[in-house]
């Protein structure tokens, strides 16, 4: 890392409550703690962010503002406490400060879902189709609830009946022609 350059450490503060900002030439003590703890403050910074150079910046940042304390700091030996500090303090500012990438726009981008039903009605209407399946002649029936309600292939059904497949699938075909028909289910349709 390499010592902060003779100028103004950040621009917009060349003066510090009246007085013109210090230099690194003014505190030599701070150019001999970056050269030495420079490392280890780097490898804490990195243990801040996902990327070396987010990094390389954050500490860039704690280093200015330690820089401008400097005078401020009464005990030297705690200066790794104080840098680690304005590191979480500057990484908590960036991390609250970061950008969105949502904006707001005329026309909401997601298309309008269909509504959830009503639960009281989609009560009613399980209620009404299972009164309707109860009409069915029990052959029927058997074969509408083990294809529909148990979720079996046409295959499994006649397997479990001991039919032929031609014969659940007429069986079938007719009872959902005669749900169609049921009256209760009209306002399905």
């Amino acid at each position: 890392m390499t010592p902060p350059p003779p100028g103004p450490v950040c621009t917009g503060a060349s003066t510090l409550a009246g007085r013109p900002a210090p230099h690194a030439a003014a505190y030599p003590s701070f150019t001999s703690y970056v050269r030495a703890r420079g490392p280890v403050l780097l490898r804490t910074a990195r243990s801040l962010t996902a990327n070396p150079s987010d990094a390389e910046d954050l500490l860039q940042t704690a280093l200015a503002k330690t820089f401008v304390a400097w005078e401020r700091i009464e005990d030297h030996r705690a200066l790794d406490g104080y840098v680690r500090r304005a590191l979480l303090n500057t990484r908590t500012s960036q991390w609250r400060k970061r950008k969105v990438d949502e904006f707001a726009c005329e026309e909401l981008p997601e298309p309008a879902g269909l509504p959830e039903p009503d639960p009281a009605e989609r009560q009613a209407l399980h209620d009404a189709m299972w009164r309707a399946v109860m009409k069915l002649p029990d052959r029927q029936r058997a074969m509408v609830v083990l294809r529909y309600y148990e979720d079996l292939s046409e295959a499994q059904t006649a397997e479990v009946l001991g039919v032929s497949v031609g014969t659940v699938k007429s069986a079938v075909s007719r009872a959902l022609g005669k749900l169609r028909e049921d009256p209760e289910l009209s306002p399905v349709r």
